[in-house]
């Protein structure tokens, strides 16, 4: 992709001088950010940095507590989705919002369709698409259902819908996560045509290559605050992982550590695991009785995936798990009988049943143990659990009755880990097991998973913070686009050595 000629740009979006906080604590200070016109201008910063909330203030789902937006040199107050709208703003999610059973079209025009009449033209609505469709060489057919399409024509869609509203900025926060490498190749292209006839392009993204690749500039947040401005032979790979992690996290304690793996008997062992969707691929890896394997990697490479198939809560195309040296077949129920324990990422939805009491959330994977005796389940067996649940990991509060959905996030993910420790465990698989909890709860989880791996029990801990990922491992294996890349093993690891490696750095400067 040619570079932007950075002289004499005209901005059409500047947000200047942006403050933002929730209940007090600030989350953008004095943040600068501006879109000049035909420009792909990068946003990046780790988990936390502040990207999402600047984006939805622009999009107007946040109000900002001070600051002034500008769109094409006026200011503007963006209150609603809508304002965005009318102004020339699009944004397309990772979650798509397209109906599989309409046509392209329908989706396009989604509301908006022309009529003839009280009747739809469904005429008139094809043959605009199609004029969009041959203006921006999109790959697609106005009469094609879109349930028959891929993840990536979906998303073309998307982008046709803000196209079609005239939209002259498009915002697209990781459009990649969820795509193959030829459907990542076709959005580029696209974006490359977009570039050329003068649309700009918010690209919000973790995977440095695409940033390297594509962006004119890129504006990099950490902690809340502008941290660089680069142009793009300034978008240098070790430089950008540098700065989004910043000295002062990097001389902090959680920045490195010397792994210590340990060697013991091999509890589990993972062969050529195969997705039917290509989202992970040839997955193979063991871990040992008391490790904790640390699984890292940017969003999208596969990770929740990966351990989702060795749970059985998605069936694998291909691949053998094996427990013990007994092989499984994967699912959930059979994993809970053989001993393994998994924590999901999203526990609100998938981790316990919020409405349900402490008491009951325990039991519901424990049933089998609480009348093991094949006499019927009673409210004092329960209760019976459900308080040593409580007084081995400090459920708070204790009342065992109390409604989970009520609870701090530290402690709904203890009650999520507790009905695990319940069991007899030998492999515990937790993705994300800190997300949205705060720091002192933090510290809790990761004891907790010590002390179970020091009594022998194998743990795979996925997570997206770097800092948690050197904390809790004894070895680490990154994971990039589907295929497990590095693995660090009884050496000293940095987060930055870590990102770069999820990043594909050195593939990145080798292209470079």
């Amino acid at each position: 992709m040619a570079e932007l000629n950075q002289t004499n740009l005209e901005t059409i979006l500047e947000a200047k001088g942006i403050y933002k906080s929730f209940s007090g604590v600030p989350v953008l200070q004095d943040v600068h950010f501006e879109v000049a016109k035909g420009e792909v201008h990068a946003l990046m910063g780790e988990n936390g940095a502040g990207k999402s909330t600047l984006i939805k203030i622009i999009t107007g789902v946040y109000s900002k507590d001070q600051g002034q937006i500008y769109w094409e040199g006026k200011p503007v107050e963006i209150n609603n989705y809508q304002d965005c709208q009318k102004l020339g703003v699009a944004c397309i999610y990772q979650e798509l919002s397209v109906i599989p059973p309409l046509t392209v079209a329908q989706n396009v025009f989604l509301g908006r369709e022309p009529r003839n009449g009280k009747l739809i033209d469904f005429r008139k609505m094809n043959r605009m698409t199609q004029e969009l469709i041959d203006k921006y060489e999109f790959p697609l057919k106005p009469t094609t259902i879109v349930d028959n399409l891929g993840i990536g024509q979906r998303q073309l869609i998307e982008i046709l819908k803000g196209l079609s509203q005239d939209s002259k900025l498009l915002i697209m926060d990781e459009p990649t996560a969820s795509l193959s490498g030829k459907e990542a190749e076709m959005l580029f292209k696209i974006i490359q045509t977009l570039r050329n006839q003068g649309v700009s392009i918010i690209y919000i993204s973790h995977r440095l290559e695409e940033v390297y690749m594509l962006s004119d500039r890129l504006t990099i947040l950490r902690d809340g605050k502008n941290a660089a401005l680069l142009q793009k032979h300034e978008i240098i790979p070790a430089k950008v992982i540098e700065t989004m992690i910043g000295k002062v996290v990097d001389e902090s304690s959680g920045s490195r550590k010397m792994l210590q793996s340990r060697e013991g008997e091999v509890r589990l062992d993972v062969k050529g695991l195969t997705d039917k969707s290509d989202r992970y691929r040839n997955i193979s890896f063991q871990v040992h009785r008391g490790e904790i394997l640390g699984l890292g990697g940017l969003i999208g490479a596969g990770r929740t995936e990966v351990v989702r198939a060795i749970y059985g809560v998605d069936k694998a195309q291909s691949g053998e798990v094996w427990l013990d040296g007994v092989k499984l077949n994967p699912s959930p129920r059979n994993s809970i009988n053989a001993g393994i324990g998994f924590v999901p990422e999203d526990r609100r939805n998938q981790g316990f049943i919020p409405l349900l009491s402490t008491t009951r959330n325990v039991a519901l994977t424990n049933y089998d143990i609480v009348k093991k005796n094949g006499s019927a389940v009673s409210d004092k067996d329960e209760l019976e659990m459900s308080k040593r649940a409580i007084q081995a990991i400090d459920i708070r509060p204790s009342d065992p009755n109390k409604e989970v959905g009520v609870m701090s996030g530290g402690n709904q993910q203890k009650v999520v880990l507790g009905k695990w420790l319940m069991r007899d465990l030998k492999l515990l698989i937790v993705d994300e097991p800190t997300a949205g909890i705060d720091v002192g709860a933090k510290d809790e989880i990761y004891s907790i998973l010590e002390d179970l791996a020091s009594k022998g029990v194998a743990i795979i801990v996925v997570t997206s913070d770097l800092q948690e990922l050197l904390r809790v491992s004894h070895r680490i294996l990154v994971m990039r686009k589907g295929n497990i890349v590095k693995e660090f093993k009884n050496v000293e690891v940095t987060q930055s050595k870590v990102l770069a490696a999820g990043q594909g750095v050195e593939e990145v400067e080798e292209a470079g």
